[in-house]
């Protein structure tokens, strides 16, 4: 990027840092909802907050079925 090119697009630069951290964003959110290591743990915490009462085994029930869910649909992507 030449000199003039870089002034001439100075202004746009903070909507490019957007962006880029959106990207950024975008790339963890789907690490955290895809990778199967990730998934264990927030399955292990279901179980931890049900044995400490913290939640019903209803809503325990209904998290484990969309963590396995994802846990599955993570597997069958990486095939």
């Amino acid at each position: 990027m030449g000199l003039f090119t870089g002034l001439a697009t100075l202004p746009i630069a903070p909507v490019r840092g957007v962006i880029a951290l959106a990207r950024v964003l975008e790339r963890e959110a789907l690490r955290q909802t895809t990778d199967p290591a990730i998934i264990r743990e927030q399955l292990t915490a279901v179980d931890a907050a049900y044995e400490r009462g913290e939640i019903t085994a209803e809503q325990r029930d209904l998290e484990q079925d969309e963590l396995v869910a994802r846990l599955l649909m993570a597997q069958d992507e990486r095939s």
